[in-house]
């Protein structure tokens, strides 16, 4: 049997940041794409667990394994249950839902004094993130045709790896500058404000109903 040739396109500069340019042009999959960098970017409030865990919550070894598992647990249950009940409706309010939730539980995990509140609002953080990471990648490669899908790909690996490191370095720095309390909460409400915002600027994701 025969195998279909395929054609590639010659190594341009052009070709390179043709990815680039394909998500700049689709709405969808740029506020997708840059609301996750955002939202990771101002939410990266676990990367102060080992301060909260010795200076806050006071707990020792143990504790600071706790908080840091709480969120992988919440993102296993959520898991399990996008598994069971899957996304059908209304998909982009829910990736926005998903994030403002992720915002507020930083928010209360940036406030607690308390070692179950903490756990449970990690948890919760995780789960949302599961959701939004879901939609995210479903809407990403949904909306993007073959021959482009793997450029597509690259960036928004570029940009989730990216926002990960920045966001723990945003953290640290504002922890230094202002304490680890008020950098957790502010970073949680930065979070919400830049989903509220995403709202308005990308209404072609608010209005994206189907994983289709």
């Amino acid at each position: 049997m025969d195998r279909a040739e395929v054609t590639k396109e010659p190594p341009t500069f052009a070709a390179l940041f043709a990815g680039v340019q394909f998500v700049r042009r689709n709405p969808t999959i740029l506020g997708t794409i840059s609301l996750d960098l955002f939202a990771v970017l101002l939410g990266g409030a676990t990367a102060l667990l080992p301060i909260y865990a010795r200076d806050i919550l006071h707990t020792g070894p143990w504790g600071l394994g706790v908080l840091r598992s709480a969120p992988a647990v919440g993102a296993l249950v959520m898991s399990a249950a996008l598994a069971r009940h899957a996304l059908d409706r209304r998909v982009g309010i829910r990736l926005y839902q998903a994030v403002i939730v992720f915002g507020m539980a930083t928010v209360v995990f940036g406030l607690s004094h308390l070692l179950w509140l903490s756990i449970l609002a990690l948890a919760i953080l995780g789960a949302a993130d599961t959701v939004s990471m879901v939609i995210r990648i479903s809407l990403v490669q949904l909306a993007t045709p073959d021959e482009m899908r793997g450029r597509v790909g690259a960036v928004n690996f570029l940009f989730v790896n990216a926002s990960y490191q920045l966001g723990e370095f945003e953290s640290g720095m504002t922890a230094a500058l202002f304490g680890a309390m008020p950098a957790a909460v502010l970073g949680g409400v930065g979070t919400i404000v830049v989903a509220l915002l995403w709202m308005r600027m990308f209404p072609a994701l608010r209005k994206v109903q189907r994983l289709e």
